[in-house]
């Protein structure tokens, strides 16, 4: 039972806009949310896509907090976790996940009786849902446009959070499907030909780049950011 909740644990990302809102990196999310506002200038974003080149970079964790931090800007959000080969988003928010987007993308199941309410004001989420044999069938069906179709009628944002690249084609596809894609980069340990890669993927899926987060950065804490933004501890 021990061995179980330990390895809950390593499994959900830590939302530290939430539980450290006045922390360095959480500034940093802050700072990435403003730039993703400001890539569309004509208007706002009502479809964003996170994913990396390969696992373990990050991006469920920039999912997760960046949605918490758009809810609290006032947005309606609605967070997916497209990942239905190695879902996380359950365990971080403390979620069932017996019904989820592949029941909605099987038709068994309407997309609002999916949507599951947080602690959080104005974020709501769709977990994965079982893992079916077919996930990048069912992301490139008709059901997935009509659910994006339903969710733009209630939410302002609709963010997934996608496999990464380089291991299957479900990204691409939900690329191609999506205003903004955010490619994830954990620095130090992701690959620069694993990047560029993804990054010819993406683009050859007609994806819309907007940037990249580059998770794991290790700042000093003399750096000039730190003495003048940063917290004393």
């Amino acid at each position: 039972m021990a061995k179980k909740t330990k390895s809950l644990k390593e499994v959900a990302r830590k939302l530290i806009v939430k539980t450290d809102p006045k922390s360095f990196v959480s500034e940093q999310f802050r700072i990435a949310r403003t730039n993703i506002n400001f890539s569309k200038p004509d208007g706002e974003l009502t479809t964003l896509l996170f994913t990396s080149s390969v696992q373990a970079e990050g991006k469920s964790t920039s999912s997760g907090n960046l949605a918490c931090l758009f809810a609290q800007e006032g947005k309606k959000v609605i967070l997916i976790d497209a990942d239905m080969r190695k879902p996380t988003v359950q365990y971080t928010f403390h979620l069932t996940n017996t019904i989820g987007l592949s029941n909605i993308l099987a038709q068994s199941t309407p997309v609002m009786d999916a949507v599951k309410e947080t602690d959080i004001e104005n974020l709501h989420i769709i977990t994965s849902g079982p893992i079916p044999p077919n996930p990048a069938e069912l992301l490139s069906s008709k059901s997935m446009d009509e659910m994006v179709v339903e969710l733009k009628k209630h939410y302002d944002l609709v963010i997934f959070d996608a496999p990464p690249v380089l291991s299957v084609t479900d990204a691409q596809i939900l690329a191609n499907k999506c205003e903004g894609t955010v490619l994830v980069i954990s620095a130090g340990a992701t690959d620069k030909n694993s990047v560029l890669k993804a990054k010819e993927l993406l683009e050859a899926s007609k994806a819309k780049i907007i940037g990249t987060v580059l998770n794991n950065f290790k700042l000093e804490k003399d750096h000039y950011y730190y003495q003048y933004y940063g917290t004393e501890e």
